[in-house]
C-alpha cells in the first residue's frame, strides 16, 4: 500500500513539474546560413512556427546582422562575446567569422516573422502592434501560427485583428472549405486591401471550387457597394470643405459688391495676405516662442483680419472711392492693384511657395470607415467658416453698423438722406470684407500652398458664389458656396476636374439666365 502511494505521488510530481523547452533544431539554425535564399526563407518560416523565445532570439540577431557562420556552427556575436545560436551557450569568439548574406527578400521575411512572434508577447501594446502589421501581410504559411495566437488571445480588439489576419492567410489553403470559411469571415470588412485579395477568387481560372467563387463574387459586390458609399461620403465632405473656403472668400466680396457695387479683382490677393500673415506668425513663434508653436494659428487669426482690413482701407481710400458708379474702371483699377500686391508679396517673401505647417492639434483625422478618413484640418476649417459666418450674421443683423450697411445696400440715396454716413460705411464695409478675406486666407494656408499667386484661383469662384447666391445676401452666399463645392467634387469624381469645371460654369450661366437676381433677391422698393 505504501509503495503504491509513493508511486502515485511521483506521477503527480512529474505532471506538476514544468516541461523543459527544447532548443531549436541545430540543422534548422544552420540552414539560415545556406547560400540558397529559398532555403533561408524556409528555415525562417519553420523557426517562426515554433513561436518560442529562442527562435525569436535567433531571428532578431539575424535581422540585426549579429548572426555569423564559424565552420559548421552558427553563432551570435555581440561585441567580444559569442554564443551558440542553437543552444545559447557561450563559446569562444572566432577570429574571422563569416557574416550572413541578407538581401531585401530575407529582411522582409525576418520583419514578418518577428512581427508574428510578438503575438505571444505578454505586453499588450506589442501584440496590438504586431496584429496591426499582420492584417495586410498575412501569408498562408502563417495560418497555423495565427490560429495558435488566436486561441491564446483574450483581448477583444487584438482578437478581431487576428481573426481578420487568419482569414486572409487561410485564403491560400488547399482545402476549399477553409477558403470558404475565410471568405465568409472577410465579408464583414470594407478594406480595399481585402477586396484585392478576394478579386482573384472571383475568376474560374484561379478558383475552381464553385462555392468559394460564388461566395467571393457576392462578398466583393457587397464590399464595392460599401466602398462606393464611403467614397461618396468622402466627396461630400471634400465638397463641404471646399465650400467653406469659398464661403470665407465670398463673404467679404458679397458685402463690398453689395454695398458699393465694386468688382474687386484684388479680392483674391486679400486671401493671399491672410495666408502670408499665418506664415509670418509661424516664423515669429518659431524664432521667439518655440514652446508655443502650436498656438501660432490662433494668433494669426486676428493678425490676418486686421492686416487685410488695413490693406482694404488703403485700397478704398486711395483708389476705389474715386471710381464709384464706374464699374469697368473699378474692375481695371482693382486688377492693377492685384498685380501690385502680387509683386509686393514676391519682394517680401520671394517668388517660391512657403511652408505653413499644421499645428499638432490639427494633424491626423477621424476614421469613419476603412477607406474614409476625415482630416482634422478640414473639419476645423468647416467649423471655423461656420463661426465666422455666425459673427458676420450678428454684425449685420444685431449692430448699428450692420443696419447701416443693409440700408446702403438696399437704397444708397435714401440712406444718405436720413443721415447715414455713406462714405464712412463704404470704408468700413470694404475693411470688413477685406478682413473676412484675410480669415479665409488663414484657413486656406492649412490645406493649400502659400504663394504670391494663390488668390488667382479663387477670385472667379468667389464672384460665382456672390452672383448665384444673390448680391448682398449672406444666406445666398452660404447656399451657393456649399452647393458649388459639393457639386464640383461630385462631378470631379465622375468626370474629372476639367469637365467638372466646365459643367459648373455652364450650369451657372443657365441659372443666371433663368434667375438673374440669384437664389435670394433683395427685397425693397428700390434697388440700385
Amino acid at each position: 500500500m505504501l509503495r503504491r502511494l509513493l508511486f502515485l505521488l511521483a506521477c503527480l510530481a512529474l505532471q506538476a513539474a514544468p516541461t523543459a523547452q527544447a532548443a531549436p533544431d541545430a540543422a534548422l539554425v544552420r540552414q539560415l546560413a545556406d547560400d540558397d535564399n529559398s532555403r533561408k526563407v524556409e528555415a525562417i518560416r519553420q523557426l517562426t512556427q515554433t513561436a518560442d523565445p529562442d527562435s525569436a532570439r535567433i531571428l532578431k540577431a539575424m535581422a540585426d546582422d549579429s548572426l555569423y557562420l564559424a565552420g559548421d556552427k552558427v553563432l551570435i556575436i555581440d561585441g567580444d562575446q559569442a554564443f551558440d545560436a542553437a543552444t545559447g551557450q557561450p563559446v569562444k569568439a572566432p577570429e574571422s567569422p563569416d557574416s550572413l548574406t541578407i538581401n531585401n527578400r530575407i529582411r522582409g521575411e525576418l520583419a514578418n516573422a518577428l512581427a508574428a512572434l510578438k503575438l505571444f508577447d505578454p505586453d499588450r501594446a506589442l501584440r496590438l502592434e504586431s496584429a496591426t502589421k499582420l492584417q495586410s501581410k498575412a501569408d498562408p504559411e502563417m495560418a497555423p501560427l495565427l490560429a495558435r495566437a488566436l486561441e491564446k488571445e483574450s483581448d477583444a480588439e487584438i482578437k478581431a485583428m487576428l481573426t481578420l489576419a487568419h482569414a486572409q492567410a487561410s485564403l491560400g489553403s488547399p482545402d476549399p472549405l477553409v477558403r470558404l470559411a475565410a471568405v465568409k469571415a472577410l465579408s464583414e470588412t470594407t478594406s480595399p486591401t481585402v477586396r484585392s485579395l478576394l478579386l482573384p477568387l472571383t475568376q474560374k481560372e484561379t478558383e475552381a471550387d464553385d462555392r468559394v467563387r460564388y461566395k467571393a463574387i457576392a462578398v466583393v459586390k457587397h464590399m464595392e457597394q460599401r466602398l462606393g458609399f464611403a467614397e461618396l461620403l468622402g466627396r461630400i465632405f471634400s465638397g463641404l470643405s471646399l465650400g467653406s473656403i469659398l464661403l470665407l472668400a465670398a463673404l467679404g466680396l458679397a458685402i463690398t459688391y453689395g454695398v458699393m457695387g465694386v468688382i474687386n479683382m484684388a479680392h483674391g490677393e486679400l486671401l493671399m495676405i491672410g495666408a502670408y500673415s499665418a506664415y509670418a506668425m509661424q516664423s515669429f513663434f518659431r524664432a521667439v516662442l518655440p514652446d508655443y508653436l502650436d498656438w501660432y494659428l490662433a494668433a494669426a487669426v486676428p493678425v490676418a483680419f486686421f492686416t487685410a482690413a488695413a490693406v482694404g482701407v488703403v485700397m478704398e481710400r486711395t483708389v476705389i472711392r474715386w471710381l464709384y458708379g464706374r464699374t469697368l474702371e473699378t474692375l481695371l483699377a482693382t486688377w492693377g492693384l492685384s498685380l501690385v500686391l502680387i509683386q509686393a508679396a514676391r519682394v517680401l517673401f520671394g517668388a517660391q511657395n512657403v511652408e505653413v505647417a499644421n499645428p499638432s492639434w490639427m494633424s491626423g483625422g477621424i476614421e469613419l470607415l476603412p477607406n474614409l478618413v476625415l482630416p482634422w484640418n478640414r473639419i476645423i476649417i468647416v467649423g471655423f467658416a461656420l463661426f465666422v459666418l455666425f459673427l458676420v450674421w450678428v454684425l449685420m443683423n444685431r449692430t448699428r453698423l450692420g443696419m447701416f450697411v443693409r440700408a446702403v445696400t438696399q437704397n444708397r440715396a435714401m440712406a444718405g438722406c436720413v443721415g447715414v454716413p455713406t462714405a464712412r460705411i463704404d470704408t468700413l464695409a470694404f475693411a470688413l470684407g477685406a478682413g473676412i478675406a484675410g480669415l479665409g486666407g488663414v484657413a486656406l494656408s492649412q490645406i493649400s500652398n502659400v504663394g504670391p499667386d494663390m488668390g488667382q484661383g479663387y477670385i472667379v469662384d468667389s464672384f460665382m458664389v456672390v452672383v448665384v447666391g444673390g448680391v448682398g445676401q449672406l444666406a445666398g452666399a452660404v447656399w451657393a458656396a456649399l452647393g458649388l463645392g459639393i457639386f464640383s467634387k461630385l462631378l470631379e469624381g465622375w468626370s474629372g476636374a476639367v469637365v467638372a469645371k466646365i459643367t459648373v460654369l455652364v450650369a451657372i450661366i443657365v441659372f443666371i439666365q433663368k434667375r438673374p437676381q440669384g437664389i435670394f433677391a433683395l427685397k425693397g422698393r428700390f434697388v440700385e
